[in-house]
């Protein structure tokens, strides 16, 4: 596909007054969106200067993105194809050409606090892709802390999407740096034990660039709102998509093995009920799994 195909200058037209500086770009193939925008925001002070002026340290990936290379400006950079992909922990983020949407959205985020981010993020590109009705009953839930589920009954449902944060300092500039991995179409025969999913089960006509459409403006709307009110803004919309609520999980925390999901906190920390109490697990520390003997995915 080329820029056109997706839509790049009305993407750019729809964000800039949200995102003042961004750049919007598409590329053939990358081995990670986030690890390219990182790259670009790595900088370092000159220690006779003040903080504003900074040196853009070289990027071997990022020479190929032209005058965008040196730097931190806001920039969405779309790949058709990642060789590369990361998710959380470090497990790898498999896409094929065509068949998965995958990009990075890299800003400045004005905020201290940024608990619960990830949920947020999640929650925003849920109700892009899938707008409630009051009433109704959610096709794509959340799961803790960073996982977008195409949902199959309470508690149950295969993996549709993912979301990746990191951050990198600029000078005094904090970026973020929000990758995204969206399943569109089927890849070879698809059966729900595989706990594959993908958007054209909601939407025969799905596409990728379609997806990006629907989802690039809610995303930084949410972002801004998340400066204003952090997660607490959020807190009842992730509660209506809350895949693990009253489930029997297992985490890989120390002391709280085994228990029952009872939501999350202010601070988007999961709340799991052991037998020796309420105990948070906070993101990054510990992996989540439905338990099997709960009869989850």
């Amino acid at each position: 596909m080329s820029q056109g195909s997706w839509g790049a200058e009305a993407l750019w037209l729809q964000l800039r007054e949200l995102l003042p500086g961004l750049s919007v770009e598409v590329v053939e193939r990358c081995a990670s969106t986030n690890t390219t925008l990182l790259e670009r925001a790595r900088v370092e002070v000159r220690p006779e200067a003040d903080n504003s002026d900074v040196l853009v340290q070289r990027s071997v990936e990022s020479k190929a993105f032209g005058r965008r290379a040196a730097d931190v400006q806001p920039c969405l950079l779309v790949a058709e194809h990642q060789s590369g992909g990361r998710g959380r922990l470090g497990r790898g983020w498999s896409s094929a050409p065509g068949a998965s949407l995958t990009f990075s959205l890299s800003l400045p985020i004005a905020r201290a606090d940024w608990s619960g981010l990830s949920l947020a993020v999640g929650l925003a590109l849920a109700d892009a892709l899938d707008p409630l009705a009051d009433g109704a009953v959610p096709r794509i839930g959340l799961k803790w802390p960073n996982d977008l589920w195409l949902m199959d009954g309470p508690g149950r449902g295969r993996k549709l999407g993912g979301v990746l944060i990191e951050t990198v300092s600029a000078g005094r500039v904090r970026l973020a740096v929000i990758g995204v991995g969206l399943n569109v179409q089927p890849i070879g025969t698809i059966e729900a034990s595989t706990g594959f999913a993908c958007l054209q089960e909601l939407d025969p006509a799905a596409s990728a660039p379609q997806a990006l459409h629907r989802m690039a403006l809610p995303l930084v709307q949410a972002l801004r709102r998340f400066e204003a009110e952090g997660f607490a803004g959020f807190a009842a919309g992730y509660a209506r998509r809350d895949l693990l609520a009253g489930q029997a999980v297992r985490t890989t925390q120390p002391g709280a093995g085994e228990g029952t999901a009872r939501g999350v906190d202010a601070q988007g920390a999961l709340q799991l009920q052991t037998a020796d109490g309420l105990v948070a697990i906070h993101s990054g520390e510990v992996s989540v799994r439905l338990d099997p003997g709960a009869g989850a995915a």
